[in-house]
């Protein structure tokens, strides 16, 4: 079906949302970043311009109204591609009509690929070739980082232009448009909304004006239902309680919160920590997954600065394979925040990294004689042992000895911190080197 039939057909018919999607550069709501006078993207669009351009952002954002928006300014013939239905032999068929419409009229084809980021590699180089010959002028649309999801020589013949979740009072102005529009919209059922209604379905759409004016239509046709003519506050409460976080468990989503609550917890910030371990758990994050990652936190980040901290992260996650959810949210909390609390010391992190770079630049380096095990009377007469000093006998420290290879003498790799209780270790080994 040809774009603009269908954006005919949507005026009267079809969800709220396609109804509602903006026909105009001057309709878009929010993306000021992008969509102010004078923009790189703004400008392009009003000049018919357009490069060949990601849209990047999270769902409901206004990607594929921006692509419909630039199809109804432009001179170009629009073609769309679903990523999801679209295979190589749909791409050459677009690729080779779009040559012949250029060929017989002159006339130049955007090419709208949503959900880009589910091409796979085949089908992302048969675009290529034809994207930097300019045969079409491409337009992907993607939830997924593009520096991830597409590769690498499409994406250098693209702009990224990234989208921002659209913020309540934005996704407010639009759901009043919405109300107030007799041919598009809701104004024919005569109900109004208190703004307070209107601000909370906002919040409960965590930035996505699709799921806003989807929401807002069965409200509003509920309110109209039960011959009310005010849609209230109260109504739409029960919404904050069951609205979806926007948290992809495969995605960039998941990596961006699981990277602020790891440096929450680096930063001591217990209330932090606490704030996007939720924020994981209530968008259906594996607890397993958290205590996995504060296992490894108790030994990378905190170490011998608190010992314990191993043992507690070790013990939530004994404790939550036997409790499960939602007992097993006491100990995860009691782990998250005593590791945020805990002091702090990367010591033996950096010293096992070190360690390991020499062992792989140096490799099998020959261990001292005096370090090797005389398990025989021949290794005996080698000289396997000889000059071992035994501790023990020296009141428990021999000074001055070294127990590295040769080529390594004088190296240091563990460099205790004046934190917590490596304090201690750290004013042990300044006393060892001055005895030395």
């Amino acid at each position: 079906m040809d774009l603009f039939d269908r954006i005919e057909r949507e005026e009267n018919v079809g969800p709220l949302a396609d109804r509602m999607r903006p026909r105009t550069l001057d309709e878009v709501v929010g993306q000021e970043h992008l969509l102010s006078a004078g923009k790189l993207l703004w400008s392009a669009i009003r000049r018919d311009q357009v490069p060949s351009l990601v849209l990047w952002g999270p769902p409901g954002t206004g990607k594929t109204t921006l692509a419909r928006v630039i199809a109804s300014e432009s001179k170009a013939r629009f073609v769309t591609l679903s990523a999801v239905l679209s295979g190589v032999p749909e791409l050459r068929k677009a690729v080779e009509e779009a040559r012949e419409h250029e060929r017989m009229h002159g006339r130049r084809t955007i090419l709208f690929v949503d959900e880009i980021h589910r091409f796979n590699k085949a089908q992302q180089d048969a675009l290529l070739p034809h994207v930097e010959r300019g045969t079409v002028t491409l337009i992907g649309a993607t939830t997924e980082n593009p520096s991830f999801a597409v590769n690498a020589a499409l994406l250098s013949r693209a702009r990224v232009f990234q989208l921002h979740a659209l913020a309540p009072e934005a996704i407010a102005g639009l759901l009043a448009r919405a109300l107030g529009d007799e041919t598009r919209g809701l104004g024919t059922l005569g109900v109004q909304a208190e703004p307070e209604a209107l601000l909370a379905i906002a919040h409960a759409s965590d930035g996505d004006a699709r799921r806003s004016l989807d929401t807002l239509e069965t409200l509003i046709k509920h309110t109209a239902e039960q011959k009310l003519t005010v849609l209230r506050a109260s109504a739409v409460a029960e919404l904050a309680s069951s609205r979806t976080l926007l948290h992809d468990k495969t995605g960039e989503a998941h990596y961006n919160v699981v990277s602020a609550f790891i440096k929450s917890m680096r930063g001591s910030d217990p209330h932090a920590s606490l704030y996007w371990m939720m924020r994981m758990l209530d968008a259906g994050e594996d607890p397993r997954f958290l205590l996995r990652r504060m296992i490894i936190f108790a030994s990378e980040d905190i170490g011998n600065a608190d010992p314990r901290a191993l043992q507690v992260a070790v013990a939530a996650d004994q404790a939550f394979a036997r409790l499960g959810m939602p007992e097993g949210l006491h100990p995860l909390g009691q782990a998250c925040t005593y590791l945020a609390s805990a002091p702090k010391s990367n010591a033996s992190y950096v010293a096992w990294q070190s360690a390991q770079a020499d062992v792989k630049e140096h490799g099998s380096l020959p261990v001292p004689m005096k370090l090797r095990n005389a398990a025989t009377s021949a290794m005996k007469q080698w000289g396997y042992g000889e000059g071992y000093r035994y501790p023990h006998d020296e009141g428990g420290l021999a000074a001055g000895e070294t127990y590295l290879p040769d080529a390594l003498v004088g190296k240091r790799y563990y460099v205790p911190k004046d934190s917590g209780e490596e304090r201690a270790l750290a004013e042990r080994a300044r006393r060892e080197k001055r005895d030395k």
